[in-house]
């Protein structure tokens, strides 16, 4: 008998193992792919051809040879069919070509719904053709609190929303553990877009989406703003040292076009805290000294 559950169970791991996308919806054109070279190519080993069998008594005799007029004539050998040239398709657009329209697609938006606009129209992550949807943002784009994490999962890329499995539901016990609701927060990633299988977002990834979450850092303008894992670290503040290190520490973040640097700090990102629980006492450490930066700057103000 089948048990439902665990056939419910061993496809819920395949989707979030990224199974779901070993297959695309377009076919692949072979005529189009580099011919072997001749080194590559196997060689066909020659089978020598079976030894006839003669009866008894007739080793002697030859085999009648027919006249010129009768004889067939030979086959002319037939070779294989060359295949049809192929118009290459047209090729993507270089990275440079790519982060010079991030930068002004970017920076034309004026609204945090105008960067979301851009961002759906724009083409050029690779990310965006394997991906569901767009995972841009969540929570309120007035937020005094920011969250910045790597990239979307699987979960959040069926949502199109940022941090709904359960390393968000983490967050959001952790945000309550200082009283902060998820809806007064800003939470996205540094990159919009859900890679194949939940791999490491490449560098050239990270980067042509960098115009776009540095715009949205500078239309929220938040208080303090909180880098979430080690990769969102060294893209957001420029420092390639351990989290375990820059956690409890404070930065500041600005860009050319900001008034006033902000508050920036580093955090254990919650899917790490789930496979490492003893962290949890330095992470609740980390939101007691978030809760205090913002209070600091409202006494501040």
């Amino acid at each position: 008998m089948i048990d439902r559950q665990q056939v419910r169970a061993l496809l819920t791991w395949h989707v979030d193992s990224g199974v779901d996308e070993t297959i695309t919806d377009q076919s692949q054109n072979r005529f189009g792919e580099p011919e072997a070279a001749p080194s590559e190519m196997r060689t066909q080993p020659v089978r020598s051809a079976p030894k006839r069998r003669v009866m008894p008594g007739l080793e002697d005799q030859q085999a009648p040879v027919l006249p010129t007029s009768q004889r067939q004539p030979a086959k002319p050998e037939q070779c294989p069919p060359t295949p049809r040239p192929v118009s290459p398709a047209e090729p993507p657009p270089s990275g440079e070509a790519s982060l010079r329209s991030a930068v002004e697609q970017a920076g034309e938006a004026n609204t945090v719904a105008e960067l979301r606009a851009a961002l759906e129209n724009f083409d050029g992550c690779a990310l965006k053709k394997t991906a569901m949807n767009l995972v841009f943002t969540d929570g309120s784009p007035d937020a005094r609190l920011m969250f910045v994490g790597e990239a979307p999962g699987a979960q959040e890329d069926r949502q199109g929303l940022p941090f709904v499995g359960p390393s968000g539901h983490l967050l959001d016990k952790m945000l309550d553990s200082i009283g902060i609701e998820r809806a007064d927060v800003l939470i996205s990633n540094t990159v919009f877009w859900r890679p194949p299988g939940n791999r490491t977002p490449t560098s050239q990834e990270t980067a042509v989406c960098m115009p776009f979450m540095e715009r949205l850092i500078e239309l929220v303008d938040p208080d303090v703003l909180v880098t979430l894992g080690g990769p969102a670290a060294k893209a957001l503040l420029g420092e390639t040292q351990g989290v375990g290190r820059l956690r409890g520490r404070w930065f500041t973040y600005q860009t050319p076009r900001m008034s006033h640097p902000v508050e920036a700090t580093a955090m254990f990102h919650p899917a790490y805290l789930l496979r490492t629980p003893a962290q949890k006492r330095a992470a609740w450490q980390d939101m007691l000294g978030i809760k205090a930066k913002l209070g600091d700057i409202s006494a501040g103000a």
